[in-house]
């Protein structure tokens, strides 16, 4: 596919022979970005006011954002080149510092107040200064240097929200550190022990207290621990051999989150940050840390920011818009301001790297769905991963990341709270769409359409090729709570949910498949225990019921609720009229681009229950029991 908005250099099919990317095409997409932001900088390049939805932090904090998270990118591409970039990128960031620290300049940033954004935004300036120091903080004049450091004291003390976060203090007091400016060690080493408490084992943190779990454990947790490690140098206590372990072990399955044709997984927060889903395999590299090939590295990371490019992102300005491909704001969060996607900078580490490094210069690699089908456990997060070769999907089954405290109320969200996610296809995300809840989800449904949620999340088994988990179903318009347990086993290219419910008398339970979407309406079949959805290039959605539905199936189809196209369509079974008590619901679910033909699929897949035992014959002759 071309890239529409974006000029790149020829493909290099000898080097790069599955994304034809090189170092070259990464400072094309670098160099379009940084030039498209200069129309909306302000006089002094203190902020980029860019066009788009205002976060809740107001058009000010927007701005800063715009020039903390640009600037991070610039930095790589300034110190990646060592200073032989355009002067003028250079001086720009100069001038912006200059302005941005200057009360009177009249485009001032806010000043770093308790759990502030301007705390999110500071952490990219002090990596981007500490990066660039020969080319910017060096021969920015004394006093510039003195309101700067300044600016940053407002970290010494104070407090941040108790996640990642904790992260934005200690890089930012290292960086006062390494200036020799005043600064708190307690604060950078209570951050740093404070992440402990958070960590999981097989490299896997939770953002914070809970079970959060998504790309921020990648671009966050990993990430900023080994760049404090950077600027502290041989000062870090013993604590950078530990995180460089870490790294190494979260690394070992993390190619398993990324699509034959470059997509990564589409579940959690913040997703508009798009490149930097890449930012951890870099980091491995630039930390001397990384189980994967220098090739596989680069195959990983070119084919995600191909991806993007080649669906049009950046757009036709050169901007990065608020959303998964174009503009779609039901795809972000409150805090995401018009500059908030430029956390994509992350994605752009590894310019860091010099161009004779191996992960520039060695042939590239396959991803692992390029090579075989593959099926990974994840016990930490409680996911399974399931990519099949022939078609270049990987498919997220969800048991226990739910963005949520371990106790206390808990919330559902659409990009936590779905059984299935994957390269393909995106939760719907509009709010009558999340209310009608019906993709990806096991629901108690009222007799007025109200469906129960999915909020926290209880793991229970993740081992294999099946895991398990334990909600509890609020049935609507009551306080009353129902356990729905649930066990996911895959074989082959499917997955097989079982569901052991318990529900008031006259409730109907139902069960939604994947959400495809295009930019046509998705096509639509139905038959007996059976229900299919396919878009006009062949992705198919499909559920297939073994037992416990009625033969009677639907299609839920949205308009402007899913971040893959306008059109959207789940595929769903129903079980109405709940005698009440405890009942079982199996399911055979399907997400492919190859032929799926659901009503052979209920014929040739057996599935016998006696009480609590449930076990389901394939056509090859395994049998499962579940």
């Amino acid at each position: 596919m071309p890239a529409p908005h974006l000029v790149l250099p020829p493909t290099d099919r000898v080097l790069s022979p599955l994304t034809g990317w090189t170092r070259a095409h990464w400072e094309a997409l670098a160099d379009r970005q940084l030039a498209a932001l200069v129309p909306y900088a302000t006089p002094g390049f203190a902020q980029y006011r860019l066009p788009g939805r205002n976060s809740w932090s107001g058009v000010v904090s927007d701005g800063l954002e715009g020039f903390a998270r640009s600037f991070l990118l610039a930095a790589f591409r300034i110190a990646g080149a060592g200073g032989a970039v355009d002067p003028g990128l250079v001086a720009r960031y100069a001038e912006g510092l200059a302005a941005g620290t200057d009360r009177t300049s009249g485009e001032a940033w806010p000043e770093l107040t308790d759990c502030s954004q301007q705390m999110v935004e500071a952490a990219s300036i002090a990596i981007g200064l500490h990066e660039t120091r020969p080319w910017i903080w060096d021969k920015l004049d004394t006093r510039v240097q003195e309101r700067v450091v300044d600016w940053f004291s407002g970290f010494v003390g104070g407090t941040t929200w108790d996640n990642n976060w904790r992260l934005f203090q200690v890089v930012s007091e290292q960086f006062l550190a390494s200036v020799g400016a005043p600064h708190s060690r307690s604060d950078i080493d209570g951050g740093l022990d404070r992440i402990e408490d958070w960590y999981r084992g097989d490299g896997w943190y939770s953002d914070g207290d809970g079970r959060n779990f998504d790309y921020y454990i990648g671009w966050a947790m990993h990430l900023y621990p080994l760049l404090w490690a950077r600027m502290a140098g041989d000062d870090d206590g013993g604590r950078a051999a530990v995180y460089r372990e870490r790294l190494t072990q979260f690394l070992a399955t993390y190619p398993h989150f990324f699509g034959g044709d470059g997509a990564p997984v589409h579940q959690g927060r913040s997703l508009t940050y798009r490149f930097a889903a890449a930012a951890p395999v870099w980091m491995g590299a630039l930390a001397d840390c990384s189980p994967l090939a220098p090739g596989l590295t680069r195959r990983l990371a070119s084919g995600t920011a191909r991806h993007f490019v080649e669906r049009g992102v950046p757009d036709e300005r050169g901007l990065l818009p608020l959303g998964w491909y174009g503009t779609f704001l039901p795809a972000t969060q409150a805090y995401s301001g018009p500059a908030s996607p430029y956390w994509a900078s992350k994605g752009f580490l590894g310019l860091l790297l010099p161009a004779g490094h191996p992960v520039w210069t060695e042939r590239e690699v396959p991803l692992p769905v390029e090579e075989s089908d593959q099926y990974t456990a994840l016990p930490q997060p409680g996911w399974l991963l399931h990519g099949t070769r022939h078609d270049g999907i990987v498919r997220l089954v969800n048991h226990g990341s739910d963005h949520n405290l371990l106790e206390g109320t808990a919330q559902d969200d659409p990009h936590y709270a779905k059984f299935g996610y994957s390269t393909a296809t995106a939760p719907e995300t509009a709010p009558r769409a999340w209310e009608r809840a019906v993709d990806g989800h096991l629901a108690l449904v009222a007799p007025d359409g109200t469906a129960s949620r999915r909020r926290r999340i209880h793991p229970l088994v993740c081992a294999d090729r099946r895991a398990s988990s334990r909600h509890e179903a609020v049935y609507p318009g009551t306080e009353d709570a129902y356990p729905v347990v649930t066990t996911s086993a895959l074989h082959g290219p499917w997955e097989v949910r079982v569901h052991r419910v318990r529900a008031p008398e006259g409730a109907a339970v139902r069960e939604g498949g994947h959400a495809v979407a295009d930019e046509a309406a998705p096509h639509a079949e139905r038959g007996p225990g059976w229900a299919l959805t396919r878009t006009a290039t062949g992705l198919t959605s499909a559920v297939v019921a073994l037992y416990g539905w009625d033969e009677e199936t639907g299609i839920a189809r949205e308009v402007a609720a899913n971040a893959y196209g306008p059109h959207s369509a789940t595929p769903f079974l129903t079980s109405a009229a709940h005698p009440g008590g405890a009942s079982v619901h199996v399911t055979l679910v399907a997400l492919s681009r190859d032929t799926v033909r659901p009503g052979a699929l209920r014929e040739a897949v057996t599935c016998a229950v006696d009480g609590d035992r449930v076990r389901v014959g394939f056509p090859d002759g395994t049998e499962l029991d579940l």
